[in-house]
């Protein structure tokens, strides 16, 4: 999964003179107020800023727009978008409305259409720094990494001391597996912006790093810095916890690690309940569609879902190291073929199942591969690794009956515990043990579900096998994709590629029996053992 980066959309302070043209000096001094608070990622104080102004200016540009953001910020994404489209009708010459219009469409995962408005945006005036840093961010996120580094290249132009434009060279420099240099990188941002959280998390996220007792104290401090935004202090939370763990201080490290994710519980809180229906709605639209014969199409493809830090990351990077084979990363482009038809019908996903005809699932999967076709100009197979994509299953069999899919599965207690210590982007379920137990019932239903369905066309691989087995399970499932061993695959720590997730690091080493950390925590842990079902802690167990 991608790091936590998120869009900016305030900047009132280009062309204030224009934009605040209208609103009385009181009037000015809440939204500048709000503007400041959105910043700082404090969306209570926005909205209280903004209360007052949407009652007595409500068809004000600069007000619908910030209010568009604070939407944005708290997860209502429709809302925002409506919003600032109003704003941006009323403002169509200025590229600070389309770049906040853009930050929305990337917050809510609508990356083309983000693209498409950030281009405009950088059209309309060349010089709009956050423009061209959310244009490289929706690049990234699509990753079209050549052209997000042209954008980045840009802002740091008009922007050299840009800090987030810094920390994502960093995480490049990360990817591309130059890791001194990203380590330099990121203390560079410190040494100038200390309070910059997610360039103490770039260097948290490398394995190699190990905080000393300076470093500690250094992110303490910074945490109790009132003027500190909450996205910083999030950041810093879960870098100061890694850190900690790293001196043995378990209880200390999982006491921060409460406190950072309740802070980013603040602003969305997962619906558990909301996801389990819409489970339920998905696995019950697919029980009883028959999957077209012909198994021709879609035939070059491999997709890999799994939960979070479950090890899809390693089973792409074996599957890349093959010649036939080339690891595209987390791709958006099946969740957004099935949201652009989603968006044609009027009806949400998967409430137009039932009236498809093979026909028109044939045409969704010509438009993924039409979409995905740059990842085969090299080699005539593809990976797609986006995680989430499990639950897009029947909707792969239905569109593209030829492709083979791999479920990945690591142990349930190691999973959910490496995602809660992980600062993972758009993963709200991950920031109590309650909600992260109710996402993994989800998941563990679905794949045993689309596993009965479908048991030629799916594939599960267990993280546990592949390190105790590791040649044999790569046989497998070299054999179940259809390819031909390779030696290759074996010895996949020396393929180099870029690698864009939190495991870019652990993929380009050899295969380690000891990545599991729950242990270290005893009955820490109890209470995420309780919500799975699971007996207390027993050191007899280990």
């Amino acid at each position: 999964m991608r790091k936590q980066v998120t869009a900016r959309v305030t900047g009132v302070e280009v062309r204030p003179g224009l934009r605040l043209r209208g609103l009385s000096r009181t009037a000015i001094q809440s939204l500048l107020a709000a503007a400041q608070a959105l910043d700082l990622g404090r969306g209570a104080e926005a909205e209280q800023n903004l209360r007052t102004l949407l009652t007595s200016y409500p068809k004000h540009p600069e007000v619908l727009r910030l209010a568009g953001g604070l939407y944005s910020l708290r997860g209502a994404h429709s809302q925002a978008i409506d919003t600032l489209e109003r704003a941006v009708n009323l403002c169509p010459g200025d590229a600070l409305y389309w770049n906040t219009l853009g930050a929305a469409f990337i917050q809510a995962g609508n990356l083309d259409v983000a693209v498409e408005k950030l281009r405009w945006a950088c059209a309309l005036d060349p010089n709009c720094t956050l423009a061209w840093f959310n244009l490289a961010l929706a690049l990234m996120r699509s990753m079209r990494i050549e052209e997000s580094a042209t954008a980045l290249r840009r802002t740091l132009q008009l922007s050299p001391e840009h800090t987030m434009a810094q920390v994502i060279l960093g995480n490049m420099l990360r990817a591309d597996n130059q890791t001194h240099e990203a380590i330099a990188q990121y203390r560079k941002i410190l040494a100038h912006q200390p309070q910059a959280g997610m360039a103490w998390w770039g260097l948290a996220d490398i394995k190699v790093v190990r905080f000393d007792i300076e470093d500690i104290a250094r992110m303490r401090q910074i945490m109790q810095q009132t003027g500190l935004a909450d996205s910083d202090f999030v950041a810093i939370g879960f870098a100061l916890a890694k850190a900690l763990e790293d001196h043995g201080q378990y209880a200390k490290s999982l006491a921060v690690l409460s406190e950072a994710n309740e802070r980013a519980r603040r602003y969305q809180r997962w619906d558990a309940e909301a996801h389990s229906k819409r489970i339920d709605a998905v696995l019950n639209a697919f029980a009883s569609k028959k999957v077209d014969d012909d198994m021709s199409l879609g035939e070059e493809l491999i997709f890999v879902v799994s939960m979070p830090r479950s090890g899809s990351t390693l089973v792409e990077q074996i599957l890349a190291s093959h010649s036939q084979v080339e690891g595209a990363g987390e791709l958006p482009d099946l969740p957004w073929t099935l949201s652009e038809e989603s968006r044609q019908r009027g009806l949400a996903f998967p409430d137009w199942v039932g009236s498809m005809r093979p026909a028109a699932w044939r045409k969704l999967g010509r438009r993924y591969l039409d979409r995905t076709s740059r990842w085969r100009k090299a080699r005539p197979r593809s990976v797609d690794k986006l995680p989430y994509n499990w639950l897009y299953v029947g909707a792969i069999r239905q569109m593209l009956p030829g492709a083979r899919i791999v479920l990945c599965r690591r142990d349930p207690f190691e999973t959910c515990f490496s995602c809660y210590r992980q600062h993972l982007a758009d993963n709200e379920y991950t920031r109590t043990f309650t909600d992260l137990a109710s996402f993994w019932r989800d998941f563990d239903r679905a794949i045993r579900h689309w596993n009965g369905l479908h048991p030629t066309a799916v594939h599960e691989s267990i993280y546990e096998e592949l390190i105790a087995e590791p040649e044999g399970t790569i046989r497998g499932l070299l054999d179940f994709c259809n390819l031909p061993f390779e030696q290759s695959c074996l010895t996949f720590e020396k393929t180099v590629r870029g690698v864009h997730t939190p495991s870019a690091m652990q993929v380009r080493e050899p295969l380690r029996p000891d990545t599991a950390r729950s242990v270290r925590y005893g009955s820490l842990l109890d209470p995420l053992r309780a919500q799975l079902n699971m007996p207390p802690f027993s050191p007899a167990s280990f």
